[in-house]
């Protein structure tokens, strides 16, 4: 695919090692049972990009580590323009100097999510500066213009194993979304900068329930040019699935956005595997 993305702006966004944060101690399930799970933040030392996205005893989940603006007014930048496959690097504690991966955006509590290897996970702490170089947002594709892109770094959108056949991309995703099973997030303002949940319930009828975090899906139907999840028959929007199942109803995995288009040209087609922690080797 022929892209601009020699003329894409690479610049700093800085953030800091989150807390792990609780609304109450208790988590109300969809079946009315209470629970007493970690949910957001931190330092999430065993659960990993390319690990199952459901089955865990967490609510939210962000695998890896959940960085966070140090001010409010940095915030913005930081959701926005840090993108999937980003470089990240540790810039204080006993960790400075080592090197991550953005593996995803959580909207609501506006955290970017980092990949690090074992042994960084076991050197950072709660406070540490990660500095993103972040690059992607602007990018396009120059003959497809109607195909609009973000969220996604230039180099890995060209591993994801797109191809081009008769004016038609193709892109390998494990499972296609319906529409109405997304929840939570639907009606932001920028799908640039937050993601949106598939609902857990009734998901085995379309193996929804395999799903792995950093896996491409397609949602079908929902048109995410601008806002997020626009219903729109005939459109399609590709995306990575970046935090775990929930417990809470109208929730589930979060998936960001990184393609949306009509089916015309945008042609979403089921793979055995398709996940960026392949695409980015991961560890």
């Amino acid at each position: 695919m022929r892209t601009n993305k020699d003329k894409i702006v690479r610049i700093s966004v800085m953030g800091e090692i989150a807390p792990a944060k609780m609304r109450s101690p208790y988590s109300i399930t969809t079946e009315g049972t209470v629970k007493v799970i970690p949910v957001l933040g931190g330092i999430t030392y065993n659960v990993k990009i390319g690990y199952s996205a459901y089955g865990w005893e967490g609510d939210h989940v962000e695998p890896g580590v959940s960085v966070a603006a140090r001010r409010k007014e940095e915030e913005i930048p930081l959701m926005t323009l840090s993108c999937i496959g980003n470089e990240a690097v540790v810039m204080s504690g006993d960790a400075k100097g080592s090197r991550g991966m953005v593996t995803g955006k959580h909207g609501g509590v506006n955290h970017v999510i980092v990949h690090f290897e074992d042994e960084v996970l076991e050197k950072l702490m709660v406070g540490d500066k990660i500095l993103i170089k972040a690059w992607g947002q602007g990018l396009k594709l120059i003959d497809y213009p109607k195909v609009k892109v973000m969220n996604v770094d230039p180099d890995l959108l060209e591993r994801i194993g797109i191809t081009e056949e008769n004016g038609k991309l193709r892109v390998p995703v494990v499972a296609k979304i319906p529409a109405h099973f997304m929840g939570s997030g639907i009606g932001a303002s920028s799908s640039a900068s937050t993601d949106y949940d598939i609902m857990a319930l009734d998901s085995r009828e379309f193996g929804v329930e395999d799903l792995k975090l950093g896996d491409l899906v397609a949602i079908m139907n929902h048109d995410n040019s601008y806002g997020v999840g626009k219903y729109k028959r005939g459109s399609i929007s590709i995306g990575v699935v970046v935090h775990s199942a929930c417990v809470s109803a109208g929730h589930g995995p979060g998936v960001v956005v990184i393609m949306t288009g009509e089916e015309s040209v945008l042609v979403p087609e089921i793979a055995e595997k398709s996940n960026i922690s392949e695409c980015l080797n991961l560890r």
